[in-house]
């Protein structure tokens, strides 16, 4: 096959397009970062403009090139080579006991025990190391990521004047890749007497997973040039550079490359396409070659699944989970761990059961990942004892873990326990990072642990050297809002080593929305229109301010002002799922099949918890919804899934409802009374947080 040469040419992409006989196989579009455009030409392909509608892949024709071959250039001489010379009065003693031990340790992946025994090399010194052991050293090495490890055995090898072949010279790379020494890496391959497609690849990698990728293309032009050649695994890395990048251009010429070299079918290049144009935003073509694949693969279904994942197709995504199911593909961990995620989003807890017992099923119940991600789950939509089951026995746990469930206990009103598993973590000798600390500090406030809330605050900086960020500042703020400590409030926000951002502003805003501090409440949110002064809640929460205070001046004030900006209230909805169905009701929704029977609930409860005390609340307005629905109070969306699910539901059951707003005023009033005449426990999860409405009361005890 004749392998051509590449040449850089300054072409525009529309001429490229636009020209039936394209020399190039790779359009580096890159001018905004390199203000040049680079062509890299070498193959040419022609295409049917009409087919490349349809199918952008369809007749990709390469064309030769009409000049030949040029002689490969000589390798540069090295400045510094890292042989050398055994020194004259250098003894060398036999080691084959230790080295045996070394290398069978590395083979049963004990790698810190074989670093430990590698230390009686460095003390004693002048022991005769084979290249085999050398070998080993580099996998403990690598396997361990240790940075101090590289520089020992490398050390060694120098100071006891070991010659290094071509091989060990790539494994000497690659051990500084893999442990993240990409200066040392890079001045190691600077100064190779001799480079081959290993090491080229090896760099390359490295440059891709820390995130250079200009250098890293910049590299792969200089390879192109010194071998005019590439491999499958230098193209699928060359392609996540890409979409590290972005740009799909790019991606498409390296696609046709790989066509032009009959690559285009190898898993790894294939998987790389698949996970470039979803990122790049093309999710069709994502399919296309997924479809086109000879053989899908476990990681071939994950990336698509990925993919639609990645751009909120959650059904589709959990479509193809089946259909990966159903073709007999055996699934891992990062399947089971995706799948969880999704459900996750769609609030389906029966499609989450269910992967949580193909998990078992398949042999992951122990892995670290997927109960991170079902402990997630769990906590999120309302399973907080599952999420605890999975939790304790969980074999090892990582801080991702802990955090979990903290904010799974914070979330669900259960501060006390969320205090208490953060002090077990502490316990334990598993350092917190500042998710946990905003985990646990948004319990103490969601609770009103106001003195535990202060001493884990001031513990940040002091104990475990973290820097409180605005997020932990505005637990604080609304901390001290449920106290009913506005002034302070206003203090802490005033004494930030930084500027105030927006949520701490709206977390004192909130603070005087529910302790009806009229002019506090003013101040703060003009603080919030300057920042934020398209966010339509920051108005609906001072407009409640003002309804509740009986100022109806500044209330149409307000109103005013959003019809100034066209900002409207957009309507919400609720769901509930029944039979691993999902329910959708708007407010005075009418669409629903059973709709006779749901408002006859509705008015049934009404007059039931009217007996109880229940008053309708005029004043409140809904925090960000359409202003039509005021006037169909009685059918807000949260009321009619809570009627449809005590109709379609056995009595004992618990009815779980989500919703894309926050529950207004009335409504929390009117379920706090209908859980205790129908004995029913509630749950809802709204824009904010979890309410647990039980026996007449909620977990948040008033205050969201």
């Amino acid at each position: 096959m004749e392998v051509p040469l590449l040449r850089f040419q300054s072409l525009t992409t529309d001429q490229i397009q636009n020209h039936n006989n394209c020399s190039f196989p790779f359009l580096f579009s890159m001018s905004k970062c390199l203000k040049q455009r680079i062509l890299f030409s070498g193959y040419g392909f022609s295409f049917n403009k009409t087919k490349w509608k349809k199918n952008p892949f369809w007749e990709i024709k390469c064309c030769s090139l009409d000049r030949g071959l040029q002689p490969r250039p000589k390798p540069k001489p090295a400045k510094v080579d890292i042989d050398v010379s055994v020194r004259s009065n250098f003894v060398r003693r036999p080691s084959v006991g230790l080295c045996s031990q070394i290398e069978k340790l590395v083979l049963f992946a004990r790698y810190r025990e074989a670093l430990d025994l590698f230390e009686i090399f460095e003390i004693e010194g002048g022991f005769d190391v084979g290249i085999s052991t050398y070998d080993a050293l580099v996998n403990a090495c690598i396997g361990l990521r240790s940075v101090r490890g590289v520089k020992r055995v490398f050390n060694y090898m120098i100071d006891n004047g070991f010659e290094f072949d071509q091989y060990m010279r790539n494994r000497v790379l690659l051990m500084h890749v893999k442990c993240g020494m990409m200066i040392d890496a890079r001045r190691l391959f600077d100064e190779m007497p001799e480079r081959n497609l290993v090491s080229w690849n090896t760099i390359i990698s490295g440059l891709v997973d820390v995130g250079d990728f200009m250098e890293a293309f910049r590299l792969f032009l200089n390879m192109w040039e010194e071998f005019s050649d590439a491999g499958s695994f230098t193209f699928a890395v060359m392609i996540r550079a890409s979409a590290g990048l972005e740009l799909i251009s790019i991606g498409r010429q390296l696609h046709a490359c790989t066509l032009k070299m009959s690559i285009g079918d190898d898993i790894f290049v294939s998987c790389a396409l698949i996970d470039m144009y979803s990122k790049c935003g093309s999710i069709e073509d994502a399919r296309f070659v997924f479809e086109e694949m000879p053989e899908k693969t476990t990681v071939g279904w994950n990336t698509i699944i990925a993919g639609y994942a990645l751009h909120g197709y959650s059904e589709e995504a959990l479509d193809m989970y089946y259909e990966m199911r159903d073709s007999g593909v055996k699934m891992d961990h990062f399947t089971f761990s995706m799948i969880v995620r999704i459900c996750a989003r769609l609030a389906s807890v029966e499609h989450a059961k269910q992967a949580h017992a193909a998990l078992i099923r398949h042999g992951f119940g122990s892995d670290i990942v997927a109960n991170t991600a079902l402990v997630d789950f769990y906590s999120k939509w309302g399973r907080i004892e599952d999420a605890r089951h999975v939790f304790d026995k969980m074999a090892s746990k990582n801080v991702i873990s802990w955090n979990a469930l903290i904010g799974g206990y914070g979330n669900h009103g259960r501060g006390s326990e969320a205090v208490e598993l953060f002090e077990q973590m502490i316990q334990e000798r598993m350092n917190p990072n500042h998710v946990t600390f905003l985990a646990v500090l948004s319990a103490c406030s969601h609770s009103g642990l106001s003195e535990r809330g202060w001493e884990i605050f001031q513990s940040m900086g002091r104990d475990n050297r973290i820097k409180p960020r605005a997020m932990h500042y505005a637990c604080m703020i609304e901390l001290m809002g449920r106290e009913g400590l506005l002034d302070e409030a206003l203090a802490l926000i005033r004494g930030a080593p930084f500027k105030p951002t927006a949520n701490m502003w709206a977390a004192l805003l909130t603070a005087c929305r529910v302790n009806e501090n009229f002019e506090l409440g003013k101040f703060a949110a003009e603080k919030l229109y300057g920042m934020e002064p398209d966010k339509l809640n920051n108005y609906i929460v001072l407009l409640n301010i003002y309804n509740s205070a009986g100022n109806l001046k500044e209330a149409a004030d307000v109103v005013h002002t959003l019809k100034r900006k066209g900002l409207r209230m957009r309507p919400v909805c609720s769901w509930i799922e029944v039979k691993r169905r999902p329910h959708v009701f708007l407010s005075g929704d009418n669409r629903h099949p059973q709709r006779k029977e749901i408002y006859q609930k509705v008015d049934k409860l009404m007059l039931e918890i009217s007996k109880h005390g229940y008053v309708p609340n005029q004043k409140t307005l809904l925090p960000d919804v359409d202003e039509q629905e005021e006037r169909v109070r009685l059918y807000h969306s949260e009321k009619l899934a809570i009627a449809f699910g005590l109709i379609s539901t056995p009595y004992w059951a618990p009815l779980q409802i989500v919703q894309g707003h926050r529950i207004c005023g009335d409504c929390h009033e009117a379920i706090k009374l209908i859980a205790r005449v129908t004995g029913r426990e509630i749950v809802i999860r709204d824009a904010g947080r979890f309410h647990h409405f039980k026996h007449g009361h909620c977990s948040c005890e008033d205050y969201w």
